[in-house]
């Protein structure tokens, strides 16, 4: 099972593969994120009705909430391409590994900056250290630690093998930030979407917030994808680079040899 993974796997490691296919995906990444983003953020902000207990402060969640989903989501993404890393050893994990904590620490940061402006007016307190917020802080960190620790080496291998360790380990990081509100008494209210039997939001505030959800999500996965594309093709003119002075100082004539 493992190597007819890692063979199919493989396939997609040659960059010019890699360009072709994602250069298909990428225009419709950019349209598709604009297009529901924006009409979930013109829809969460000025046609969704005001909660009847957060009052206008509610649309705070139209950022915070998905930013919530995508720092989790992406780190747990993160943890899987370090897995296809330090397994497979596949050369496009390493790659997106990298592009993927600057977007994940942008993301995690807004969420608590979001959260921040939200529990003022809600707490009266712009910070608490409640394990929600604490381990999502944490999150911050890890998403920093692995930007920095992947090129924080002169051999990339190694930065790309030591932040695929670090991904691993931080990712029991990512059940704590779930299960924390179940697990302790903390200030951080319960989950309110995924309760499915008994939805905690009225329906005028929970679909423009799964719009701007799908809309960031798109969003997300499209800087990701361009950085990554970006990364490939300055990889590949440094080769060429590299060959063409490897070339150069091959046919060059050594000083005192005879012309």
């Amino acid at each position: 099972m493992r190597p007819a993974l890692g063979g199919g796997l493989h396939r997609f490691a040659n960059p010019g593969r890699f360009l072709r296919m994602t250069g298909a995906v990428m225009q419709w990444l950019w349209g598709g994120a604009i297009l529901v983003l924006g009409t979930g953020i013109v829809w969460g902000l000025a046609f969704a009705p005001p909660d009847w207990q957060q009052g206008e402060t509610v649309r705070i969640m139209y950022v915070h909430v998905p930013m919530a989903w995508l720092a989790m989501g992406g780190y747990t993404g993160l943890v899987v391409v370090s897995i296809l890393s330090l397994v497979w050893r596949h050369p496009l994990a390493d790659l997106a590994a990298r592009e993927m904590s600057p977007v994940g620490a942008a993301v995690t940061g807004l969420c608590l900056a979001t959260g921040s402006l939200w529990g003022k007016p809600m707490w009266g307190t712009w910070w608490v250290w409640d394990a929600r917020l604490t381990s999502v802080l944490i999150l911050f960190f890890l998403w920093l630690g692995h930007a920095a620790l992947v090129r924080a080496f002169d051999e990339p291998e190694r930065g790309a093998r030591a932040g695929a360790i670090l991904a691993l380990i931080g990712g029991v990081n990512v059940p704590i930030i779930k299960f924390s509100v179940d697990w302790w008494n903390t200030l951080h209210q319960p989950a309110s979407v995924t309760r499915f039997a008994a939805p905690g939001l009225h329906v005028d505030i929970l679909y423009p917030l799964l719009t701007c959800a799908l809309g960031f999500t798109l969003l997300f996965a499209a800087l990701i994808l361009a950085r990554a594309r970006s990364a490939v093709m300055e990889r590949r003119i440094r080769g060429l680079e590299l060959a063409s002075a490897r070339r150069h100082d091959s046919g060059r004539v050594p000083q005192g040899a005879p012309a």
